[in-house]
């Protein structure tokens, strides 16, 4: 438990940064696009999903530019991007519900790799290490997913935007095939976090046994 204390306090150090702010904002802009989107503001809902996407691609830039980098950060942007990516799936489930096809299902997906992510997050942390930043493919699932479910809420069934001018609704193969491609870049992502999740519960079991055999050491030389 004293590990893990110290660990999350360590993740506070320098925390005040526009990227970890810009994180907060995603965060707080969760319930107001959940909000929207039940109240069925379509339009509102699209442009809110639209700026959590873009929070999600300047806080990085800015933290690698202006040397704003934190540890907090590290940890905070993913954990919003789960949240909001989490809220959106959540929120096309149920719009999905009542319609035909294996959509509905596939979003569940994403629930499940989600929560793979989230249980070795609290393993490491429970042990005194961090999560790993978000690699390539992290980024590029991220990227992905906005891009696929922006176009799938504007232009899915019941699209924020269909209807406006001459804007005719996505066929639903289209629809598929966002969602398709959107689960196997989230997963490539998820593989992609493996050998490093596993490399540092080694390192972290050989720390352990050095020190248990150092202890053991002084002992005998006492």
């Amino acid at each position: 438990m004293s590990k893990l204390n110290e660990n999350l306090k360590d993740l506070f150090e320098g925390w005040n940064t526009v990227p970890n702010w810009l994180c907060f904002l995603r965060i707080g802009l969760i319930p107001v696009f959940t909000a929207l989107f039940i109240k069925e503001y379509y339009i509102a809902a699209f442009i809110t999903m639209i700026v959590c996407a873009l929070t999600d691609l300047f806080d990085g830039k800015i933290a690698r530019k202006f040397n704003q980098v934190s540890n907090l950060g590290k940890i905070l942007d993913p954990v919003a991007d789960k949240l909001s990516q989490m809220a959106i799936i959540i929120i096309l489930i149920v719009k999905f519900w009542h319609m035909e096809g294996i959509t509905k299902y596939l979003f569940f997906l994403f629930i499940a790799k989600e929560l793979i992510m989230i249980l070795g997050g609290i393993v490491l942390l429970s042990k005194g290490m961090r999560p790993v930043a978000a690699e390539m493919w992290g980024k590029v699932a991220t990227t992905v997913f906005y891009i696929s479910m922006i176009l799938i809420i504007a232009l899915g069934p019941n699209g924020a935007l269909v209807g406006v001018g001459s804007i005719k609704e996505m066929p639903s193969v289209v629809v598929t095939v966002l969602v398709v491609l959107s689960i196997i870049t989230a997963f490539a992502s998820l593989f992609g976090y493996v050998p490093g999740f596993f490399k540092q519960l080694k390192e972290n079991k050989e720390k352990a046994e050095a020190g248990e055999e150092n202890e053991k050491t002084a002992e005998e030389a006492e």
